[in-house]
C-alpha cells in the first residue's frame, strides 16, 4: 500500500477559511475517564503504601521484578559505565550539546536569574531574593521511546539555577510490558536500558536515579516514600498517565507544564529549497499521529512544491506511517495574501516551534508574539534547536506560548521580596498603610503601623 500524506490546502481568501481553520487546530487535552480514575487510584496507593505499591505497579506495567527499590537505583557507576560503553561520536556530541545548553542557561541565569534590591530616599530597602530549590525531579521517558536530549534540557538548567539534588525516574520495561504496547504476561528481573541516557545522566549530573516511570514514579517523587525523597518540583515529559499525575500533584509539588502533542509552523516566503522545508515538517510528524506541521506562505507555486517533496521523501521516511497519518490528520499548507497576514495567524496559533524561513527573517521577527522558541532564518532547522543550539527544547505546545515560556533556570528558582524599612520610612509607609487598614476594618494591621510612627494616626 502507497503511504499518503495530504495535508489540508487552506487559503485565507476562502469564505470557508476560518472554519476550516479552527477544525485544523482543534485538539482536545481531555484525558480519558479511565485514565483519570486510574491515575488517581495510583497516586492514593503510593501515597498510602510508599515502595510496596511502586515495586507492584512497576511488576504490572513494566513487567519489572524487583525485590525491592534499591533493586531498582541506579548508581553514578551505572553512568559512568554507559558514558564509556558508548561511541567515541556519542559522547563528543553529548558533552559538546551539554557545553552549549549549559552557556546558554547560564547567560540566561545573569540576565534574569539574580537577587537585587535598592534603597528609596527614605533609606528603606527593596529588593528580591532568588534562591534554588532544594530537590527536583525530572522524569525522563523510556518506554516505546528514550530521550537523552531532554535529560540535558532538564537537568542542566536545574543544576545552572544551583539545586543540589536531581533525582531523575526512567522506566526501562520489559519488551512486551505493558509499558511497550505488549499484553504484559511475562516479568524479567532486568529492563532495557538506554545506554545513551544513562551516558547523558552523568555528563548532565543526575544525583540520583531510579529505573520507575508513569503515574507511580510521578507520585513517589510527589510524595516521597521510605527510599524515593520528595522533590519541589517535576519537569519532563511523559505519556498520558503521567501528565494526568503531573496535573493532579500540582499545589503538592511544582510542575514544569502539561504538554500536549509536538507542533512546528513555518513562515516561509518562497526562498528555502522546498525540500529542507518538507523535511522541517516531518521532524515534528514523526513523533506522533497528534502532532501538528503547518506551513503558511503567500506563494502558491512555493505551496504546490513542497507538496511535491512531501510525496518525494515520504517513502524514504522510516517513520513514514506516522508522518502521514500526522499530516494527513492535522497538518496543513495554508495560502495567505502576505507575510504579514503570516506573522498574524502565526500568532493566532502561538506554536510551539516556529520557523521563520526567510531570506530577511529579522523583518518579520518583530512581529511575531506567540511561540514557544523562534527559528531564524533558512539555516536555522528546528532539529537544531531540539538537540545542541543551547535554548531549552522543553516548551509550551498547544497555544499556550500566548501566556507560559521556554523551561529554563527560573523553573528552578525561586523568589522571596525584601523589605528592610528605614526609621525614616515607617513615618511615611505607616502613615498609609494605617488609613488603609482602618479602611479595610482591620485595626490590628492599623495599629501595627501606627506604632512604629512618631505621630500615630487617630482611628476612625
Amino acid at each position: 500500500m502507497t503511504l499518503v500524506a495530504a495535508p489540508a490546502r487552506l487559503s485565507t481568501a476562502a469564505a470557508t477559511f476560518e472554519a476550516d481553520f479552527a477544525a485544523r487546530l482543534h485538539w482536545s487535552a481531555d484525558t480519558d475517564a479511565a485514565i483519570e480514575q486510574r491515575v488517581a487510584d495510583i497516586l492514593a496507593d503510593v501515597q498510602k503504601r510508599g515502595d510496596a505499591a511502586v515495586l507492584e505497579y512497576t511488576a504490572r506495567f513494566d513487567g519489572l521484578s524487583a525485590p525491592n527499590m534499591a533493586a531498582l537505583e541506579l548508581t553514578q557507576a551505572d553512568f559512568k559505565a554507559a558514558f564509556d560503553a558508548i561511541p567515541q561520536a556519542q559522547r563528543v556530541a553529548l558533552q559538546a550539546a551539554a557545553k552549549r545548553v549549559r552557556s546558554y542557561h547560564e547567560a540566561q541565569k545573569k540576565a534574569s536569574g539574580e537577587s537585587w534590591s535598592y534603597r528609596d530616599e527614605d533609606g528603606t530597602l527593596l529588593g528580591q531574593k532568588v534562591t534554588p530549590l532544594d530537590r527536583v525531579g525530572i522524569y525522563v521517558p523510556g518506554g516505546k521511546a528514550a530521550y537523552p536530549s531532554s535529560l540535558l534540557m532538564n537537568a542542566i538548567p536545574a543544576h545552572v539555577a544551583g539545586v543540589q539534588e536531581i533525582i531523575m525516574v526512567v522506566p526501562t520495561p520489559v519488551r512486551g510490558s505493558v509499558a511497550t504496547g505488549g499484553t504484559g504476561d511475562g516479568t524479567s528481573t532486568k529492563g532495557e536500558r538506554n545506554e545513551l541516557v544513562l551516558a547523558a545522566a552523568y555528563v548532565a549530573g543526575v544525583t540520583r536515579a531510579f529505573t520507575i516511570g508513569g503515574a507511580q514514579a510521578v507520585a513517589a517523587l510527589a510524595y516521597g516514600t521510605a527510599t524515593v525523597p520528595k522533590v519541589d518540583k517535576i519537569t519532563g515529559p511523559g505519556n498520558a498517565y503521567v501528565a494526568s499525575a503531573k496535573k493532579r500533584v500540582f499545589g503538592t509539588v511544582g510542575i514544569d507544564m502539561i504538554a500536549g502533542p509536538s507542533e512546528i509552523l513555518v513562515l516561509a516566503d518562497g526562498s528555502t529549497p522546498p525540500d529542507w522545508v518538507a523535511m522541517d515538517l516531518f521532524s515534528q510528524a514523526e513523533h506522533d499521529e497528534l502532532a501538528q506541521s503547518i506551513l503558511l506562505c503567500p506563494d502558491a507555486a512555493y505551496l504546490d512544491a513542497v507538496q511535491r517533496e512531501i510525496d518525494r521523501l515520504l517513502p524514504t521516511m522510516p517513520r513514514a506511517e506516522i508522518i502521514a497519518k500526522s499530516l494527513t490528520g492535522r497538518g496543513a499548507l495554508i495560502l495567505t495574501k502576505d507575510m504579514e497576514e503570516a506573522c498574524a495567524i502565526s500568532n493566532r496559533i502561538a506554536p510551539e516551534h516556529l520557523e521563520v524561513s526567510s531570506t530577511d527573517p529579522h523583518r518579520w521577527e518583530p512581529l511575531l508574539r506567540h511561540a514557544g522558541a523562534i527559528f531564524l532564518g533558512a539555516y536555522t532547522s528546528e532539529s537544531l534547536g531540539d538537540y545542541c543550539a543551547g535554548p531549552n527544547h522543553v516548551l509550551p505546545t498547544s497555544g499556550t506560548a500566548r501566556f507560559s515560556s521556554p523551561l529554563g533556570v527560573y523553573d528552578f528558582q525561586k523568589r522571596s521580596s525584601l523589605i528592610e524599612v528605614s526609621e525614616a520610612g515607617a513615618q511615611v509607609l505607616g502613615t498609609i498603610a494605617a488609613e488603609l487598614a482602618y479602611g479595610e476594618g482591620l485595626q490590628a494591621h492599623a495599629q501595627a503601623a501606627e506604632m512604629r510612627l512618631t505621630t500615630p494616626v487617630k482611628p476612625r
